[in-house]
């Protein structure tokens, strides 16, 4: 099951985040998801685990068990990294191992402090806050991800944690669209404005935490999970499947991209039979009416002394 982006390549609208994944499981994780069904792959160079990454992708097609071709690898650039771009992407390749990427995403509406390609940090100024650049712009960034299309580097281009008017400014400045948004959206975090003046303008939404994070975002941000929610766990119960099935699903039916990330072989199954079965439209219903437009993740106010959102 894919959607169709603008530029008519097709992203499976499932895939696996490997955010927070431990290196030394990736290996295993990533070839056992394959074997699984999985095709779509959500990487990042700030994950810091794209070789490892690579080296997983590397062998299930020497060995056969994937072709190439069959995969989507999306990958992006961090925000040290918006005055250099090309290099910077062709720094994720070399580590994943790929000739091109199927989604090269600008990882962050901002741009900081350069402190060298593939270094990944977020260098604060001497007074502890984010040590952000005010001589390149958002444009600048985009004008540089559409050379990596006519590149050869790159099939599609988009964006990652972009609001309303920043993802608008995109729309009217680039010569090629953005493909994707991937934004942080779950049951209590639906934002729904932002997926539909996305979704009219042609920019496919994936759902980055499409769990609301769980127990890796309790403990990080002290946040709440939309999974421990009384009305999800009735959901669940009626369709004999997990919360975080009924989750995935709804946000499927929304007609969002998922990409679920998790370290446990059989939740790895749980997640892609997500695709075997449908909630009804009173459910959906019920599930729009839980929004409390309460973000679980990416609080920057933080870690990088600055709160982007404000």
């Amino acid at each position: 099951m894919a959607v169709t982006l603008n530029n008519g390549f097709q992203m499976p609208i499932i895939g696996l985040g490997v955010w927070r994944m431990e290196k030394k499981a990736i290996k295993d994780l990533i070839i056992e998801s394959i074997k699984i069904g999985f095709r779509h792959f959500d990487c990042a160079s700030d994950y810091k685990n794209e070789a490892e990454v690579g080296e997983a992708l590397c062998e299930a097609i020497k060995t056969g068990l994937v072709k190439r071709e069959e995969l989507f690898i999306t990958t992006k650039l961090w925000n040290t990294d918006h005055g250099h771009v090309v290099e910077a992407c062709k720094h994720s390749l070399k580590k994943l191992q790929l000739d091109y990427l199927d989604l090269y995403l600008v990882h962050f509406p901002i741009s900081i402090r350069h402190t060298g390609i593939g270094a990944t940090g977020s260098p604060l100024d001497e007074d502890g806050v984010l040590d952000i650049e005010t001589n390149i712009s958002l444009e600048t960034t985009w004008h540089a991800m559409e050379d990596l299309v006519s590149m050869g580097l790159v099939r599609s281009i988009g964006i990652s944690n972009y609001d309303i008017f920043l993802a608008r400014d995109c729309l009217a400045y680039s010569k090629i669209k953005p493909a994707v948004n991937q934004i942080e959206t779950h049951p209590y975090f639906q934002r729904e404005s932002l997926v539909n003046f996305c979704q009219k303008h042609g920019i496919c939404v994936t759902a980055h935490t499409p769990l609301g994070g769980a127990d890796a975002n309790t403990k990080r941000f002290g946040t709440v999970s939309c999974l421990d929610d009384p009305i999800l766990k009735g959901i669940a119960e009626k369709y004999k499947k997990t919360v975080a099935q009924i989750v995935l699903r709804w946000g499927i039916q929304r007609n969002t991209v998922v990409i679920p990330k998790t370290s446990k072989s059989e939740r790895l199954k749980e997640n892609f039979k997500v695709l075997e079965f449908e909630l009804a439209k009173e459910d959906m219903d019920v599930i729009q009416a839980i929004d409390k437009n309460y973000r679980s993740n990416i609080q920057p106010a933080k870690f990088w002394g600055i709160d982007l959102y404000a």
